[in-house]
């Protein structure tokens, strides 16, 4: 499963990176997130519990996540829970004086006879798609707020 979830900010990147980074406030920024509880901080990557609601389902996983402020990128890769090896990645981008946000996910389910048709099927589009793009939209509304836009 491989999909890309975009939206347009009209703030500069240098603005929603950090607002994006700090995975230690994603609860309190994002309302559809339950908790983000930091494991272990080791060399620039953090290790994080983290849930979140689709609709009434509570969804579970732990992560890493690497920053790079430079690139304005973040990296996820789930360690623990259903979506166990699915990278994720984040690209902040300048685009029409604002940014461009968008999250890359590849998730490969090796079960057999059902781990393709779910994370095609279900995970993506019912549980990992609609909770990203909420994320966007929220952290686009944040941004935007703070920059006055």
């Amino acid at each position: 499963m491989r999909s890309e979830v975009s939206i347009w900010i009209a703030a500069p990147p240098e603005r929603v990176f950090p607002l994006v980074a700090d995975l230690a406030r994603w609860p309190e920024r994002l309302p559809h997130y339950r908790y983000v509880r930091v494991l272990a901080r080791e060399n620039g990557t953090m290790r994080a519990a983290m849930s979140a609601r689709r609709g009434p389902i509570p969804v579970f996983w732990e992560a890493l996540q690497t920053p790079d402020p430079v690139t304005r990128e973040i990296r996820f890769r789930h360690v623990r829970g259903v979506t166990r090896g699915m990278e994720v990645l984040w690209t902040l981008t300048p685009e029409r004086g604002g940014t461009r946000a968008r999250i890359f996910h590849h998730l490969e389910l090796r079960w057999p006879l059902i781990g393709r048709f779910l994370a095609e099927r279900v995970l993506g589009p019912q549980f990992i798609d609609p909770i990203a793009g909420k994320t966007l939209r929220r952290f686009k509304a944040l941004a935007e707020a703070k920059s006055g836009a």
